[in-house]
């Protein structure tokens, strides 16, 4: 009952709407026609047209007239359930749930059923209402951006912020489709558990390439914000662009990178290199590439040319004008995975956040957690520690925590999946102890919030800026 008073309540706020330069009287876009069609065709043969528009996506909240919301809502709800809908008892049933006066009264479903229009109109029809529907939906989020701009006119940047997400969750429908019902979100559920059972991987998120970690997360899923955190020099960014180059390299994904600190060149001269297995160091100390170098290069070049990676560098990336470039990448280029570098560099630029560091740390962490669902994939950011792991002693030197993330535990909070990195050669009392454990490095997983947090060993090779799985192989071990 409810659902039907707030639809009801809706649409009767969208047809007093009207458009701030044209007379207040003038009705907003309606096909009350196509509208009429669309019910009648549903009442005639519900298993057909219901069905149809289902797969349509098409909402009460798609159709102008109130008693027209409020009887597809009924059909839809009486189809869902496996009721039958034939006139005599979908009366008896609106009179039970005394909406039907709501609907138009007797004469009013009498009518609809004697209507009979071309069933080969049904898809057309239905389109007539869906576009009628936006251009309603455009008029009052225009009219809503007219009087925010006139009665917030210092948050500038949260208000073009707040439009553009409103307009391009027009056009992909996502004001009417983005709810699942628990029956669908049960029935996602069942299949995924069924593509578990049969091995498939594709059931899993997005690998990592570390196996180790794609074990314990089940890959990174969409939706989800995965934070690692490090003090400075510990590898971040190499770690980083290890997983960004196997979604978008080896997994062939469309892949984005907002790099706050280093510049496209950079991050792209790491990429080619690494994946090439070449130490660009070298060069400086007089080494000449052999014909193998040259062909790994070449290789690494051309794979990278051809891959779907987009890298940003603006510095000092505000999370509006983050999101605002994301969107445009998931419509225009169907992105996959998005990469951050590195959170305590990015700002926000609301009042709230202008005397408030941990306030703004948190909106940040907010919004990036909020994009991830908004665009259903998942977003790896990097943030760093503060100074709690060389306050340590013992063998906990260097070793990071969770309570280490600098300035706001809002991160903790947002995140999914919290990793911690770290090396252990890099706090080596002596040169002895660093030459015996270079090469080590850890990911503590001290998050996961759907599955086991643990420690996860890796090796770095410093000259390839690379991380790899497992521990360092030693002399003497098979």
């Amino acid at each position: 009952m409810a659902d039907e008073t707030k639809s009801a309540s809706n649409s009767s706020y969208l047809q007093q709407g009207a458009s701030s330069v044209d007379d207040v009287t003038r009705a907003l876009p309606h096909a009350l026609g196509p509208e009429k069609s669309l019910l009648s065709s549903m009442l005639q043969d519900p298993q057909e047209y219901i069905g149809v528009a289902m797969e349509e996506r098409l909402t009460k909240e798609h159709f102008y007239l109130p008693a027209h919301s409020t009887l597809f809502g009924f059909l839809v709800e009486l189809f869902e359930g496996g009721h039958e809908v034939e006139l005599v008892s979908l009366i008896q049933r609106l009179i039970d749930r005394g909406l039907l006066d709501r609907v138009g009264g007797p004469a009013a479903l009498t009518d609809l059923y004697t209507y009979a229009p071309s069933p080969g109109h049904f898809r057309h029809h239905l389109q007539h209402v869906k576009d009628k529907f936006v251009l309603r939906a455009i008029i009052q989020n225009s009219n809503e951006a007219i009087s925010r701009a006139y009665d917030s006119p210092d948050e500038v940047a949260g208000l073009l912020d707040s439009v553009e997400a409103s307009v391009l969750a027009i056009r992909e429908g996502s004001e009417t489709s983005k709810a699942p019902t628990i029956k669908q979100s049960v029935q996602e559920v069942i299949e995924q558990f069924q593509s578990l059972l049969a091995g498939e991987r594709g059931a899993q998120g997005i690998s990592t390439g570390f196996e180790e970690l794609d074990k314990m997360s089940s890959g990174l899923k969409p939706g989800e914000m995965f934070v690692v955190a490090a003090r400075p020099s510990m590898g971040k960014t190499s770690f980083m662009m290890n997983i960004v180059e196997h979604i978008c390299m080896d997994q062939a994904k469309p892949s984005m990178v907002f790099s706050c600190e280093m510049s496209a060149f950079q991050l792209v001269q790491r990429l080619v290199f690494s994946r090439a297995r070449f130490a660009v160091s070298q060069l400086s100390r007089g080494y000449t590439p052999n014909k193998g170098d040259l062909q790994r290069i070449q290789r690494s070049a051309m794979e990278t040319t051809a891959s779907k990676l987009f890298i940003d560098d603006t510095p000092g990336i505000s999370i509006n004008e983050l999101r605002a470039k994301a969107r445009r990448k998931k419509r225009d280029e169907n992105i996959q995975f998005i990469a951050i570098d590195y959170l305590q560099l990015m700002k926000s630029r609301t009042k709230q956040a202008e005397n408030s560091r941990e306030r703004e740390i948190a909106e940040i962490s907010a919004g990036i957690k909020g994009l991830a669902k908004e665009l259903e994939l998942p977003i790896l950011i990097l943030a760093q520690l503060n100074r709690g792991p060389e306050s340590r002693s013992g063998k906990s030197l260097g070793v990071p925590r969770m309570s280490d993330l600098r300035e706001s535990g809002s991160i903790e909070q947002d995140a999914d999946m919290v990793g911690l990195l770290y090396r252990t050669a890099y706090y080596a009392e002596d040169a002895e102890e660093k030459e015996a454990k270079a090469g080590e490095a850890e990911l503590v997983l001290a998050k996961n919030r759907n599955g086991e947090t643990g420690h996860i060993p890796l090796t770095f090779i410093a000259e390839l800026m690379r991380f790899e799985t497992g521990a360092p192989a030693r002399e003497g071990e098979p």
